[in-house]
């Protein structure tokens, strides 16, 4: 039974359920040519900032769980891969799956697996609350940055667990979890996921002071009070969990992709365009849609998700990543894209990852004119950009440079395609049903 759709376009792996995972050398690239305004609907599928810790919470319960709305994107069935080296069985393919997991699971995530994304690290917190150890590959993903696990192993110290950091392993042991009281310095998602999952099987209370607030972090808490786990404060910055003896499996819905959905609202604005974005809830992107009402945007929302319409170019604005509520960091490279095309001068300040600005030398070989000083970006519009060569450096650098493209003169090609397709659904379909004239194209140059 395959993890990944038929036919979809993950050709970095092609996973069968109880064989080894191929990887592939990546040799698409996206080719794009520019000039088009984008119209139309535009579907949102399950997060993928959601569904990979809802995998690993699976692993919380004995039995099967099944999730539904779960992305055709290519860090699912790695996660599979992961789970299955543990012990658990996935089957299906997006949007729904089932997760069989043993009575006994096993407690090593291998580097060959856990290398390729970095969220299949939330497997420490279950593993060491079901298995009692864990050896864990330190992970690795996007290159975006420090992203160091202190406040994760600081967390599940202080619930009992003693660590050992040996030949690119976290090992952990703990005889017994027992509720504690936990500060985070800073609101980390990852951590507060591995602190939350670990703590819902401890003995006792635990109180995670400024956690992070996420909505991805409501969606992991509301399938672990479906699972029998007992939290308050969801959706607060701080919460507490009464440890319980054992979880159950449960049907979970995987919450809508807020990132992507505002991706599409960028790509509506900067491109003057018109955009009905479905599945994901507007609510989750207050501040960014504030900030395309002042580029000159117009926003309309719907139970069901909102649209985007631009009938002018966008006027400059300036963005301040900061944690959740405020604007997310997987969407600063499409402000700067955007900001690129705008009308003024805009101020860019990334506080979460250092990395992200390193899209920026492949935006600026589109002749966009940005300026860094330190986590600082000036940008000073241009009514059009100049398509090249460009190369994607992670996830959303590369929806954003495929952004840039649809706004350029002449023709882009944005290298290393399996970046985007690791975060986004049927990216090439649904820019073409929008309008955008885009296609996979062989990288001749790693022929």
């Amino acid at each position: 039974m395959t993890v990944a759709r038929e036919g979809s376009r993950h050709p970095t792996l092609r996973r069968v359920v109880g064989r080894q995972a191929t990887y592939h050398a990546q040799v698409e690239q996206f080719e794009v040519v520019g000039g088009a305004r984008l119209a139309g609907e535009a579907a949102v599928s399950g997060a993928k900032n959601s569904v990979l810790k809802v995998m690993a919470a699976s692993l919380l319960a004995t039995g099967t769980t099944r999730l539904s709305n779960v992305p055709d994107i290519g860090d699912v069935p790695i996660m599979a891969e992961v789970l299955h080296g543990l012990g658990a069985r996935v089957e299906g393919h997006a949007p729904d799956i089932t997760i069989t997991v043993p009575g006994e699971l096993g407690f090593e995530a291998d580097y060959d697996h856990v290398r390729r994304i970095r969220g299949s690290v939330c497997v420490l917190g279950p593993l060491i609350a079901r298995a009692g150890r864990a050896r864990v590959a330190l992970p690795g993903g996007d290159a975006i940055g420090s992203r160091a696990l202190d406040l994760h192993v600081m967390g599940l110290e202080r619930l009992g667990a003693v660590f050992d950091n040996t030949h690119g392993y976290l090992v952990a042991e703990a005889a017994q979890l027992s509720g504690a009281q936990i500060w985070l310095d800073f609101p980390s998602v990852g951590a507060t996921e591995n602190i939350m999952m670990a703590a819902v099987l401890a003995k006792g209370t635990t109180t995670i002071d400024n956690a992070a607030r996420e909505p991805e972090i409501v969606d992991l808490c509301n399938m672990l009070v479906a699972m029998g786990a007992q939290i308050g404060g969801i959706g607060t910055s701080t919460l507490e969990i009464q440890g319980v003896d054992e979880l159950r499996p449960v049907e979970h819905h995987v919450v809508g992709d807020r990132i992507v959905a505002g991706t599409w609202a960028f790509a509506a604005t900067m491109t003057q365009g018109d955009i009905r974005v479905r599945g994901s809830s507007h609510e989750h992107l207050e501040i960014a849609l504030d900030k395309l009402v002042q580029a000159g945007a117009e926003v309309t929302t719907y139970d069901d998700g909102f649209a985007v319409s631009c009938d002018m170019r966008p006027r400059a604005v300036d963005v301040v990543t900061l944690p959740y509520p405020g604007f997310p960091t997987d969407l600063q490279p499409m402000a700067i894209a955007m900001n690129s095309v705008a009308d003024g001068v805009a101020f860019v300040t990334e506080n979460i990852f250092e990395g992200r600005f390193m899209f920026i030398d492949e935006l600026v070989r589109l002749a966009a004119d940005v300026r860094t000083d330190g986590h600082h970006a000036i940008v000073r519009g241009r009514e059009r950009l100049s398509g090249a060569p460009v190369r994607a450096t992670d996830i959303r650098a590369g929806a954003a440079l495929v952004l840039a493209g649809v706004v350029a003169d002449g023709v882009t090609t944005i290298a290393d395609a399996f970046h985007v397709d690791r975060g986004y659904q049927s990216f090439v379909e649904t820019l073409t049903q929008l309008g955008a004239s885009i296609r996979r194209v062989p990288d001749d140059t790693l022929l």
